[in-house]
């Protein structure tokens, strides 16, 4: 990635997550899951074109729901549908895995990490 095109990129991501005190590290992995990885770049257009609803959001329900510290978040087309992953480190030390619907914000399922 050339600098100019990370500084534009940055401030756009910036803007996409709506940053919080949490360190939030996105990872876009490499299809080694059922859905397809959605990038930096056609997340914060659908999030633009309000296709789906901003990351902050889910941020904030999880730590609603499991006050901890968010440790990754992946945007996926899974299923015929947007899904947001969110995985979370609680408080007591449990790794969990929140899936939401990326449209509707309704949270779809939650799972221990091993």
């Amino acid at each position: 990635m050339t600098e100019s095109r990370w500084s534009g990129g940055k401030a756009a991501l910036r803007g996409f997550l709506r940053w919080s005190p949490i360190i939030v590290m996105l990872a876009f992995t490499s299809g080694l899951q059922a859905g397809r990885d959605i990038d930096q770049d056609e997340a914060l257009r659908l999030v633009e074109q309000e296709v789906v609803l901003p990351l902050q959001r889910f941020i904030d329900d999880a730590q609603e729901r499991f006050p901890g510290r968010l440790l990754e978040v992946e945007l996926e087309w899974d299923d015929g549908r947007y899904v947001y992953e969110l995985e979370i480190v609680t408080r007591s030390g449990i790794v969990l895995e929140l899936e939401y619907d990326a449209v509707t914000g309704k949270l779809l399922d939650v799972e221990e990490d091993d």
